[in-house]
C-alpha cells in the first residue's frame, strides 16, 4: 500500500497523463521523422510536438528528466527518434535557463527535433550494430547536415535559423567567446552541440553501454567544471551531475534512483531500491542527500541494476517528498523516509 497521500486518483491521472502524453510524443514524433516526405503539414506538427514538450515540462520539470533518462534507455521507437527528443527537451530547458528570445529558442528545439532528419533510418542501423560504420555509412554521416537541410526546405520550412542550425549542427563553435557575443547562429550551435554530444554519450548502443551522466558532463566541461564552456556549466547547473531518473550508489551500500534535483548540483533526492547485499528493498527509502548521510559515492550505469521500476510510482514519490520534506532544514542527519512501492 502507498501512504494516503500517495493514492488519490488524482494523482494516478495525473501521472498517467504524463506518461501517455511522453508515449504520445514519442510513437508521433518517430513516425514523422521516419517518412517526413509523406508528411502533410510538417511545419505545423512539429510545432504541435514542441507544445507537448512545453506542457510536459511544464507539469514537472524533474518528472520530465526523470523520464527522459530512464525512457532514453530502453525506448522503443528507435534511437534517432530517442535521441531527438532528449536533445529538444534538454534544448528547451537551457534556452529557459539561457532566457534566450522566442525566436531563437524555437529554432534551437526545433532544429534538435529534426537535426538528423537526414539519417534517420541510419542512425537507427548504427546504433544497433557492433562494428564501426562502414565507408559508406561514413560518407552518409558526414552528408546528413546538408541533406537534412534540404529535406526540411522541401517540406517548406522556411525559418532560416532553423534551417542554418540543422545544417551546421556538427560544427565547433569556439568556446572561449562568451555565448552572448556571438551571433545567433553560432550561439544556438554551441548549445546544440554541446546537447547533442551530451545525449550522444548517455543513450546506449549496441556497440556500447550508455556511459553514465556525470561521466558524459565531464567528458564535455573537464574535471574543473568552472573553469570551462559556460553552454556546459550551464547544464551542470540545470540537470545536476546526477539527473533525475539516473542510477546512483550511495556511501550506505544502497543502490538508489535520482527522483529531484536540489540547489546543488551534487546532491539530489534520492530513493534507495537496492540494499549493499544486493536484495531489493520491500520500501523505497527517500533520502534528501543534502541534509547528510547517505551521500552519493558514485553513479551507475543502467546496464548495473536489475530491478525494474515503476515509473508513475517513483514520479508520485518524487512530488510527495518535495511537497512533505523540506529539503534543507533541520538536522543535518535527519532520519531517512520509508515509502512503501
Amino acid at each position: 500500500m502507498l501512504p494516503a497521500q500517495l493514492s488519490r486518483t488524482g494523482n494516478d491521472e495525473e501521472y498517467e497523463d504524463l506518461l501517455g502524453l511522453w508515449g504520445d510524443l514519442e510513437s508521433g514524433l518517430s513516425m514523422l521523422l521516419s517518412r517526413p516526405l509523406h508528411a502533410q503539414n510538417f511545419d505545423g506538427k512539429i510545432r504541435q510536438f514542441d507544445q507537448w514538450l512545453q506542457d510536459l515540462v511544464a507539469h514537472d520539470i524533474d518528472a520530465s528528466l526523470y523520464l527522459m533518462f530512464q525512457l532514453a534507455a530502453t525506448s522503443t521507437v528507435g534511437y534517432s527518434t530517442s535521441h531527438a527528443l532528449v536533445c529538444g527537451t534538454l534544448c528547451h530547458i537551457m534556452a529557459r535557463e539561457f532566457r534566450l528570445p522566442g525566436n531563437e529558442r524555437n529554432a534551437l528545439v526545433r532544429a534538435a527535433l529534426t537535426m538528423n532528419i537526414g539519417m534517420t533510418a541510419l542512425q537507427d542501423e548504427l546504433a544497433g550494430q557492433r562494428e564501426l560504420p562502414s565507408a559508406q555509412q561514413k560518407e552518409a554521416i558526414d552528408a546528413h547536415p546538408l541533406k537534412g537541410q534540404d529535406i526540411l526546405a522541401q517540406l517548406h520550412i522556411t525559418n532560416d535559423l532553423w534551417l542554418d542550425l540543422v545544417g551546421q549542427h556538427h560544427t565547433r563553435v569556439s568556446e572561449s567567446t562568451p555565448l552572448f557575443e556571438l551571433d545567433a547562429v553560432d550561439r544556438l550551435t554551441r548549445i546544440l552541440g554541446t546537447i547533442d554530444r551530451y545525449a550522444a554519450m548517455i543513450s546506449p548502443r549496441k556497440s556500447r553501454p550508455g556511459r553514465i551522466a556525470t561521466d558524459s558532463v565531464r567528458a564535455l566541461v573537464g574535471q574543473e567544471i568552472e573553469e570551462r564552456d559556460e553552454v556546459g556549466l550551464m547544464l551542470v547547473r540545470t540537470v545536476g551531475l546526477c539527473p533525475p531518473g539516473t542510477f546512483v550508489r550511495l556511501d550506505n551500500s544502497d543502490i538508489a534512483v535520482v527522483l529531484r534535483r536540489s540547489d546543488k548540483p551534487n546532491l539530489p533526492l534520492v530513493a534507495s531500491l537496492i540494499d549493499g547485499h544486493n536484495h531489493p528493498l520491500n520500501e523505497a527509502l527517500l533520502h534528501q542527500t543534502a541534509q547528510g548521510k547517505p551521500r552519493i559515492q558514485s553513479a551507475l550505469a543502467r546496464t548495473a541494476v536489475t530491478v525494474e521500476l515503476n515509473h508513475r510510482t517513483m514520479m508520485r514519490l518524487g512530488q510527495y517528498a518535495a511537497q512533505h520534506i523540506t529539503p534543507f532544514s533541520g538536522s543535518a542527519n535527519q532520519p531517512t523516509q520509508p515509502m512503501p512501492l
